[in-house]
C-alpha cells in the first residue's frame, strides 16, 4: 500500500482498547453481558438510520456520509467494548488476532480505493468551474469553450477507476471472514467475538454499497444472511432489503451515474449542451440563464458533498489504522508473536 503512515498519535479520547490488563476471570458476568446488549442495541439503531424517510435519498452523498459515519461509530464502539471487557491482548486467541489484523488491512485497502474515486470525481470540479465561468460571462463567443469543457467533464466522470476494480476481490475475502467463531472457556471471548461479528457484517455490507455506487455495478452489492437469533438481525435484513432494492432499481435504469448528486449535475449539463447546440437566441435567453443557475447550484452541492464524504472516509481509515497499530504495538510489548498473515503487510 502506498499511503504514508502518519506519526502515531491518539485520535480519540478513550483508552487504548488493547492495553494489557490483569485477568479478572472468565465466568458469566451480568455486567459484561449488559455491555454486549448495549453494543448490539446501538448497532441496531445505527443500522436503522440507513433507511431514510425518502428512498430517493439513498445513494445521495449525504446518505453515504451518514452510512460511513455510522460505520466509524460502530468501530469506535467495538474499541470501547474491548476496553470495558478488560480482555488483555495476551489472552486473545491467535485466530482472533489473525482475523482482526487481516480484516483491518483489507479495510485500509478498500478505504484507499474509495478515497481514490472521491478524489477523481472531485477533480472534475475544475472542468465544471471553467465551463460555468464561460457560460456566466454571457458571451456567445465563449460558449463553444464552455461546451467543450462540459464534454470533457462528462468524459472524465464516465471513465473507469482501476482502484475501484480492486474492491470486488476485497469484498469476497471479507465475506469469507463472516462467521460466528466458536469460543471455549471464555465468556469474555464469546461476547467479544459476537460483537465483532456484528461489526464485520455492517462493515462488509456498507463497503459493498459504496463499491456498487462507485463502480455502477450490482455485482459488488452483497446480499448477506445472518442468524435470526441475533437481536439486530431483523433490522439489518430490513435495511439490506430496502437499500438493495432501491440501488438495483437505479442501476437498472442505465443512468450515466447512480450517485444522486452527480446525476443531478449531469442532467443540468445535458440541458445546457442541448441549448448550446441549438443556439441561444433571444427567446431562449431566460431559459438559458435558469439552466446555468441550476448547474451552479447542483455543482456546488456536489463539490461540498464530495468533500464531506472524503473527510469521513479518511476518518474511518484512521480509526481502522489506530486499532491495528494498537494491537500490533501491545503484542510486541507483551512478547507475543505477530501472526504470519500480517508479516510484511505494514501500512
Amino acid at each position: 500500500m502506498s499511503r504514508p503512515q502518519e506519526p502515531h498519535r491518539p485520535f480519540f479520547h478513550f483508552a487504548n482498547p488493547f492495553r494489557k490488563n490483569s485477568h479478572k476471570g472468565s465466568q458469566f458476568n451480568p455486567k459484561r453481558h449488559s455491555l454486549l446488549n448495549d453494543f448490539e442495541t446501538a448497532l441496531s439503531k445505527k443500522l436503522q438510520k440507513l433507511v431514510p424517510n425518502d428512498k430517493g435519498d439513498i445513494l445521495s452523498l449525504s446518505w453515504m456520509k451518514l452510512a460511513m459515519e455510522s460505520l466509524s461509530e460502530i468501530h469506535c464502539d467495538i474499541k470501547n467494548l474491548i476496553t470495558e471487557l478488560d480482555l488483555p491482548v495476551t489472552e486473545w486467541d491467535e485466530k482472533w488476532m489473525d482475523v482482526y489484523l487481516d480484516i483491518s488491512v483489507k479495510l485500509l485497502d478498500i478505504s484507499i480505493a474509495f478515497t481514490s474515486e472521491l478524489t477523481r470525481l472531485n477533480q472534475g470540479h475544475l472542468l465544471l468551474q471553467y465551463g460555468l465561468h464561460k457560460l456566466e460571462s454571457d458571451s456567445p463567443e465563449l460558449f463553444s469553450r464552455a461546451s467543450s469543457s462540459l464534454d470533457s467533464w462528462k468524459q472524465h466522470i464516465g471513465s473507469k477507476n482501476p482502484r475501484v476494480e480492486t474492491c470486488r476481490p476485497i469484498l469476497e475475502k471479507l465475506v469469507e471472514s463472516l462467521n460466528l467463531p466458536k469460543v471455549k472457556n471464555s465468556s469474555k471471548g464469546k461476547e467479544l467475538m459476537r460483537a465483532m461479528y456484528g461489526a464485520k457484517v455492517a462493515t462488509t455490507y456498507i463497503c459493498s454499497v459504496f463499491a456498487a455506487a462507485f463502480s455502477g455495478s450490482s455485482k459488488n452489492l452483497l446480499d448477506l444472511t445472518v442468524p435470526n437469533t441475533l437481536p439486530w438481525a431483523q433490522v439489518f435484513s430490513d435495511v439490506q432489503n430496502t437499500v438493495n432494492v432501491e440501488i438495483r432499481n437505479i442501476l437498472s435504469c442505465g443512468k450515466f451515474t447512480v450517485l444522486r448528486d452527480l446525476d443531478a449535475v449531469d442532467a443540468c449539463v445535458k440541458e445546457l449542451s442541448t441549448l448550446l447546440q441549438d443556439g441561444v437566441g433571444t427567446s431562449e435567453r431566460e431559459s438559458f440563464k435558469n439552466s446555468v443557475s441550476d448547474l451552479r447550484k447542483t455543482e456546488e452541492k456536489l463539490s461540498q458533498g464530495l468533500d464531506n464524504l472524503l473527510k469521513v472516509v479518511d476518518s474511518f481509515f484512521k480509526i481502522v489504522l489506530m486499532g491495528r497499530d494498537a494491537l500490533l504495538c501491545n503484542l510486541r510489548k507483551a512478547g507475543g508473536a505477530v501472526p504470519d498473515s500480517v508479516i510484511g503487510k505494514n501500512v
